[in-house]
């Protein structure tokens, strides 16, 4: 048996390699292919907003005021309530039996920055005593949501 020739023999080591590296070239390319194929490469994470939000109530209206946090699009945000609701002008809510309304659509601003308020009242009694009021968040999507903040009167 010749060893200087067993030592120098390196036949079958370039084999090894190059299937060690088709598998991982192989593996990879079908993880690629498939988040694509399942469309997770495309997906947008929308988070929702950091806003914090004060409630006023005055026995009859509900004040609601951006204190801080972030600027937002005053059509992904509704306020939401257990009661139908007016806007401060008397008109109805235009959603969900006049308990759901975009700030907007309350307000008539397009965006939600600090200091700006929404003001609802009660639509029958005029008491919100008994009420929950949630400000909620939605993506343009729609595919995510999150409430903001939420308000329950004093009954509640």
């Amino acid at each position: 048996m010749n060893f200087k020739q067993l030592l120098a023999d390196d036949d079958a080591v370039s084999p090894v390699i190059g299937v060690i590296l088709m598998v991982a070239i192989t593996v990879i390319l079908a993880a690629v292919i498939g988040t694509f194929v399942l469309g997770l490469g495309d997906q947008v994470n929308q988070t929702s907003p950091q806003a914090s939000f004060g409630f006023d109530y005055n026995g009859t209206a509900l004040t609601v005021t951006h204190e801080s946090g972030t600027s937002i699009d005053a059509n992904l945000v509704n306020v939401s309530s257990t009661v139908a609701l007016n806007d401060s002008s008397g008109s109805p809510l235009v959603g969900a039996s006049a308990k759901t309304g975009t700030w907007n659509s309350i307000t008539g601003d397009s965006e939600i920055t600090a200091g700006k308020s929404a003001t609802v009242i009660e639509q029958n009694s005029g008491d919100l005593a008994n009420a929950t009021v949630r400000i909620v968040w939605t993506s343009e999507g729609g595919s995510n949501s999150a409430t903001l903040q939420k308000w329950s009167g004093p009954n509640a």
